[in-house]
């Protein structure tokens, strides 16, 4: 039988969830909201690697990614520009990018993903 484990869980949420080979990360946002769309990006996609590694597996077995911006008509290219020069060559996953109102205001971008192990 296939255990499902979860890592720093509380009532609400997991902020990682590991089950049958696959690794669902909650939706992650920066921790420096003073920064424009491409510092935001970085730090976002900087935590989607340390989750990724504390699950033992990497970027290079993304699935899937939704990325929610808070203006998707300014900071598309700039997201982009991160994610792209972030993403290895071949290993991009499925992926949908939409605008959503975000938890705060200050927050440009939440990136969700799912990977293999």
């Amino acid at each position: 039988m296939n255990e499902i484990r979860r890592m720093e869980t509380n009532q609400r949420m997991s902020r990682v969830v590991i089950f049958n080979g696959i690794v669902w990360l909650a939706g992650l946002t920066a921790g420096d909201a003073t920064k424009d769309i491409k510092g935001q990006t970085q730090q976002v996609l900087d935590k989607v690697d340390a989750y990724l590694e504390k699950a033992k597996t990497d970027k290079m077995k993304l699935l899937s990614a939704q990325i929610w911006l808070k203006d998707i008509e300014r900071d598309f290219d700039g997201m982009n520009e991160v994610w792209d020069a972030w993403i290895p060559a071949g290993a991009a996953p499925a992926r949908a990018t939409g605008e959503s109102k975000l938890a705060r205001g200050d927050l440009l971008v939440e990136i969700i993903v799912t990977a293999a192990i």
